[in-house]
């Protein structure tokens, strides 16, 4: 019974076994079909359909606070568009209404011209001094007066390489003097490229070589050879000064070499006849220098020049007589003028002529140039035109002060296009307004604004 028993046992043990192997072959063979249909074993596919489902979850939820993100920062930027929100520091400033044209330079200005005008000319009085009536602003040659002048010149070589050679017998403090003032003056030579100037200098430089000849000749011994040399070049000089034509200043006034031909034509005697037509005819180009004469010289009223220009702005269309405006100079330095005379042209255009008292030795290189009429210009509290509101023609603006609101009335001075200068109300002005009692009335330096308040903002600074 025993040996029956274990055999049963065993035969038991070896089913066990073989339905094992079989269950064990057949999830093979189930899942190698499987991945040749492409779907794998069933708790394979359910795992993945989970892990699917929980990764298209996260998607959706990204996409959903992508759009929601997008969706806000569109808002914010089409409010911004509409009703942009910002605040401004309230400090002091200026603005002004300027305005660029072209002016045509009249001058009171008397040309003078003597006898011998063929002869050429030399300036004793330089472009823009300022002379006193009779005193000599330049004179002509004298016939013979090139050969006489080389003869000086001669001379002063001779002269001077005898004075380099007596140079301690000589010396005193104003020769000393001389020789500072004649290098000073090379100096200046040096950089220089106006010929007019360097035509100065050089005049002056001769000057003061003369000068040091005569103190030399004064020191040295009567008969010595320096002597002799200094004694004929005086005779030569005395002899080119005694023919010589001087032109005296007729009147006082500043005196200039730039005749361009038209002191008769743009003069101050008659302003009726300048307008448009009359200016334009004259065919003169913008900042063109005026040449320097050789043979006439003129003096030129100091106290007072006229600039004539065309315009068809707003403020010159609203200009009259007497009214006081700035105009900025070529030098951009600026001068108050003062409106003389006014001529309506067609096409809401007119002609102003300007009155000014300073600046008018700048303008004598020019008869047109380019200048700016600075209108009217104002100075204190400056802010953006976007911070001011009006109400029944009055201004505000919103202050905000750790985060309250409050609405504060203000005049406006002057205003541009972006721009207004604003300040407070004096008590009695206040008094004669008809405005809220919890409307503030007074502004204060480095106050905050809100630029382009919304209605809501203004309703709460209320």
């Amino acid at each position: 019974m025993k040996n029956k028993k274990t055999k049963n046992n065993q035969k038991n043990e070896k089913t066990k076994i073989a339905k094992e192997k079989r269950k064990s072959y057949k999830q093979k063979v189930d899942k190698r079909e499987s991945m040749i249909n492409g779907v794998e074993p069933n708790i394979t596919v359910k795992k993945k359909f989970s892990l699917k489902n929980i990764n298209k979850a996260k998607v959706v939820i990204a996409l959903l606070v992508l759009i929601a993100i997008l969706v806000y920062i569109s808002i914010g930027v089409y409010n911004l568009i509409v009703n942009p929100s910002d605040s401004v520091i309230v400090n002091q400033g200026s603005i002004s209404e300027e305005e660029t044209v072209n002016g045509y330079i009249i001058r009171d200005e008397t040309v003078i011209t003597g006898e011998n005008y063929k002869n050429g000319m030399v300036q004793i009085k330089n472009e823009g001094d300022r002379v006193a009536n009779g005193d000599p602003i330049f004179r002509y040659y004298t016939s013979g007066e090139d050969d006489l002048k080389a003869k000086i010149a001669e001379l002063d070589v001779k002269i001077q390489e005898a004075m380099e050679e007596n140079n301690e017998d000589l010396f005193s403090t104003d020769t000393k003097l001389l020789d500072t003032q004649i290098s000073e003056t090379l100096d200046l030579i040096y950089d220089l490229n106006d010929t007019q100037k360097i035509k100065e200098y050089k005049r002056d430089i001769s000057d003061y070589i003369t000068r040091k000849a005569k103190i030399a000749g004064e020191l040295s011994p009567s008969g010595s050879y320096l002597k002799k040399l200094i004694d004929e070049r005086s005779s030569y000089e005395n002899e080119l000064n005694s023919g010589a034509e001087y032109i005296n200043a007729s009147k006082s006034g500043i005196v200039s070499y730039r005749i361009d031909g038209l002191e008769e034509t743009l003069n101050v005697n008659d302003f009726s006849k300048i307008n448009k037509e009359f200016l334009e005819g004259l065919n003169l180009k913008t900042g063109q220098i005026i040449s320097t004469s050789n043979e006439s010289g003129k003096i030129v009223n100091n106290f007072v020049a006229y600039i004539a220009c065309v315009s068809d702005t707003e403020n010159a269309n609203n200009a009259e007589i007497g009214d006081t405006v700035k105009i900025a100079l070529p030098s951009t330095k600026e001068v108050e003028a003062k409106v003389e005379y006014i001529t309506k042209e067609e096409n809401n255009e007119v002609t102003i002529i300007f009155s000014i008292h300073e600046g008018i030795d700048e303008l004598l290189s020019y008869r047109k140039t380019s200048f700016d009429i600075i209108w009217w210009d104002a100075e204190g509290y400056k802010v953006p035109n976007s911070s001011i509101i009006t109400e029944n023609d009055l201004n505000y603006v919103i202050r905000t002060r750790a985060g309250y609101l409050d609405k504060v009335l203000v005049k406006v001075k002057k205003k541009t296009d972006s721009y207004s200068v604003v300040d407070n109300y004096s008590n009695s002005e206040i008094e004669e307004l008809d405005i809220d009692s919890g409307v503030s009335t007074s502004l204060m330096l480095y106050d905050e604004l809100l630029l382009n308040p919304s209605e809501d903002q203004i309703r709460e600074a209320t």
